[in-house]
C-alpha cells in the first residue's frame, strides 16, 4: 500500500487519503473509509420536484423516484481501467486488490455511507421546491446503485455487501455495474447467493483493439480483453437480470462497421436488456474527448435500431423496448430470455 498515491492504511484498513477525501468532499461526495456516495443529478432533480432518471422509466428502479436511490461505491478510488469516457477523476484512481482484512465490513461501510448521504441531504429540508416528505423518503432508500466510481468487484466482501443491502427493510432493488475485469467475483456472487437484482456489464468495444483504446486497462494489461470475455460468458448463464451497456463515442466506436461486432458480443452474452447510450461530455472526460464525440439522441436511436437488425440477422429475437431522449439512451429487450421490465410494478410501492 505504500506505493499507492490516494490510499493509506489506518488500523490495518485502507482508506482514501485525507487530502484526496477533502477534494472529493469539495466536489460534493460523501466519503467514509474507502467508500464514496453522491447525490446524482437525477436525485437532486427528484428532490426538488423534477423528473427521475431513465432507470425509473425503464424498470421502475428506484421505486418511488430517483430521490430514493443511493449511488455509492465500496471502493471509490480503486479501479483497474482508465476509461476515456469516464467523467470521474481516473487519474486519481489507484489499482490495488485489497484483502479481506484490509477493508471495512459491509455493515460498517453501509452505516457510514448512509450517514454521509444524510449529511448531503440535510440542505434540502429548507429548499423552496423540496419538502420534508421528499427528504424523509430519501432517507428510506428503495434502491442501491453500486456504480459511483471505482470498480466495485475489487471489494472482496462484495457478496456480503449485496446480501446486506437486500436485507434492509426498504430495499427493493440493487444494481451492480462492472467493467468485467473480475469474472472470479461474478462467480462468487452466484455461488454465495449474492446476485444483485440487475447486473450491468460495461460493453464499449466490439474487438480487442478498441477495447484497449476505450477502456485503457492498467490492472491486467496482457489479458484484459480475455477477462472481459470470460465475464461476458458468465452473464449469459447467471440467474439474475443482466444488462450490457454500450457507451457510444463518435470518434471511437460509433461507425456502422462496428455494429456487427457488437451484435456478436450481445449474442454471446444473451443479456435480458441492452442499453445503448451516448457518451456525455462531462467532468474529466472533457480533457480526453471532444464535445463532438457526444451523439444526438436521434443518432443513438438509429444506431440501436441497426444493432437490432443485426441481431435479427444472427437469429436473435430482441425488441426496441423504450428510450429516454434527455439521457440520449435507448434500450432493447431480449424476447428469448424474457423478464418483466418492471422490478416493482409502477404505483404499487
Amino acid at each position: 500500500m505504500a506505493t499507492q498515491r490516494y490510499h493509506a492504511v489506518e488500523g490495518g484498513k485502507i482508506r482514501i487519503r485525507v487530502d484526496a477525501a477533502r477534494e472529493l468532499v469539495e466536489r460534493k461526495y460523501g466519503v467514509y473509509g474507502h467508500g464514496t456516495v453522491e447525490l446524482c443529478k437525477w436525485t437532486k432533480e427528484a428532490l426538488t420536484g423534477g423528473p427521475s432518471c431513465y432507470k425509473v422509466k425503464f424498470y421502475n428502479a428506484p421505486a418511488g423516484g430517483s430521490h430514493r436511490c443511493v449511488e455509492m461505491s465500496p471502493v471509490g478510488l480503486l479501479c483497474d481501467n482508465r476509461c476515456v469516457y469516464c467523467w470521474r477523476p481516473t487519474e486519481e484512481f489507484d489499482f490495488y486488490v485489497p484483502s479481506n482484512g484490509e477493508v471495512l465490513d459491509p455493515e460498517e461501510l453501509v452505516e457510514g455511507i448512509l450517514r454521509e448521504r444524510r449529511r448531503l441531504l440535510s440542505g434540502y429540508y429548507g429548499h423552496p421546491r423540496s419538502g420534508r416528505k421528499k427528504v424523509e423518503e430519501a432517507l428510506r432508500p428503495t434502491h442501491w446503485a453500486i456504480s459511483l466510481s471505482g470498480e466495485p468487484t475489487l471489494y472482496p466482501k462484495l457478496p456480503r455487501l449485496i446480501r446486506h443491502l437486500l436485507s434492509l427493510p426498504h430495499t427493493r432493488s440493487v444494481f451492480l455495474v462492472t467493467n468485467g475485469q473480475h469474472p472470479e467475483m461474478l462467480r462468487r456472487l452466484a455461488e454465495e447467493g449474492a446476485l444483485p437484482t440487475q447486473l450491468y456489464l460495461s460493453t464499449n468495444a466490439p474487438d480487442r483493439d478498441l477495447f484497449y483504446r476505450v477502456n485503457v486497462p492498467v490492472g491486467y494489461r496482457e489479458d484484459a480483453w480475455e477477462r472481459w470475455l470470460e465475464s461476458l460468458k458468465i452473464i449469459s448463464e447467471l440467474p439474475t437480470r443482466t444488462v450490457m451497456r454500450i457507451t457510444l463515442i463518435r470518434s471511437l466506436n460509433f461507425e456502422a462497421k462496428h455494429i456487427p461486432g457488437f451484435a456478436r458480443l450481445v449474442a454471446m452474452g444473451n443479456p435480458h436488456f441492452v442499453e445503448v447510450k451516448s457518451y456525455m461530455h462531462l467532468g474529466r472526460s472533457t480533457l480526453r474527448l471532444k464535445k463532438s464525440d457526444m451523439l444526438e439522441h436521434g443518432e443513438v436511436r438509429e444506431w440501436a435500431m441497426s444493432l437490432l437488425e443485426e441481431l435479427s440477422r444472427l437469429g436473435k429475437r430482441f425488441t426496441y423496448m423504450d428510450e429516454e431522449p434527455r439521457s440520449r439512451i435507448a434500450v432493447l429487450q431480449n424476447m428469448e430470455r424474457y423478464v418483466d421490465r418492471w422490478i416493482v410494478k409502477p404505483g404499487t410501492l
